[in-house]
């Protein structure tokens, strides 16, 4: 029974662990902690769903359609709205992204009604035993995607000149600017790529879920993933999630089930006592 828990906990710590990515990288970039990224998983799993069961396409080709059109989203969102709140309070971001969230779960409720979609795996609904183990098809694709994923994410960080470029904006704003790189442009990628690495987690996470308006509540169990892994580290990101997936699975299963709900604020309250940074997160200390 603890294998069982502890593998399946990992697949929902995966998908908590892509949320807290775009957290991550939003954070890093902007150092605007975006409420609404819960919302951009919704909307990407939306998308997916209006492509398969309406226009009947492809996975492969619903996978791209589906990360085109979020990119795009969170490309506009940044050269529309966000562009224009750069220099405001912290507070008043959070407002809004908050106030983001809000919007997009009622535009969602109008366009796809308040009915809960039940989404088939693509590669189905069977499972893989490891003699008495027995691990879903759809648990094992949330586990691989994620590993991907997350290898192109340093890939692409490490050896493109984009990706090092936002890694440049991530330190210092200014000499970004002053080493001649579009600052406002990445702020858009950024954007982009946020949306995008949510529309993979909404996808991956319908099948074993649900898929309804409300889904992205789920983005309130990544924020404290983001936050235990040290709010700005991609790696922490994905520890963060694995960590609060497989305790509050193993919580609901040996302890009362009301305590699941609550153990992932549990333990990140532990952990923050004893390393304030977070897990990966760097102490940063100031002179005065």
């Amino acid at each position: 029974m603890f294998w069982q828990l502890f593998i399946s906990g990992a697949a929902m710590g995966c998908v908590y662990g892509l949320i807290a990515l775009g957290f991550v990288l939003v954070y890093r970039a902007t150092e605007v902690v975006n409420f609404a990224q819960g919302e951009f998983m919704m909307l990407g799993a939306f998308v997916a769903f209006s492509f398969t069961s309406y226009a009947h396409t492809p996975f492969w080709l619903t996978v791209v359609l589906t990360l085109g059109i979020m990119g795009v989203f969170g490309m506009l969102l940044d050269r529309v709205v966000m562009r224009f709140l750069s220099g405001e309070p912290v507070f008043s971001l959070i407002i809004f992204t908050i106030g983001l969230s809000l919007f997009m779960r009622s535009i969602a409720g109008m366009i796809w009604s308040t009915d809960t979609y039940a989404v088939r795996s693509p590669i189905g609904d069977g499972v893989v035993r490891f003699g008495s183990l027995a691990v879903a098809h759809s648990d094992l694709l949330v586990m691989a995607m994620t590993g991907i994923l997350v290898l192109l994410l340093y890939l692409f960080f490490r050896f493109t000149d984009l990706g090092i470029a936002m890694k440049a904006t991530s330190q210092n704003h200014f000499a970004a600017y002053l080493m001649g790189i579009n600052v406002e442009r990445i702020f858009s990628v950024v954007w982009a790529l946020s949306a995008m690495v949510a529309a993979v987690a909404g996808m991956l996470l319908a099948p074993i879920l649900f898929l309804h308006k409300d889904m992205g509540f789920i983005g309130l169990k990544a924020f404290p993933a983001a936050v235990l892994g040290g709010f700005g580290s991609i790696p922490g990101a994905v520890v963060g999630g694995l960590i609060i997936g497989i305790s509050e699975n193993l919580a609901g299963g040996f302890l009362p089930l009301w305590v699941k709900d609550i153990f992932a604020y549990l333990v990140l309250l532990a952990v923050l006592i004893v390393r304030p940074e977070g897990l990966f997160g760097i102490q940063e200390r100031k002179k005065v």
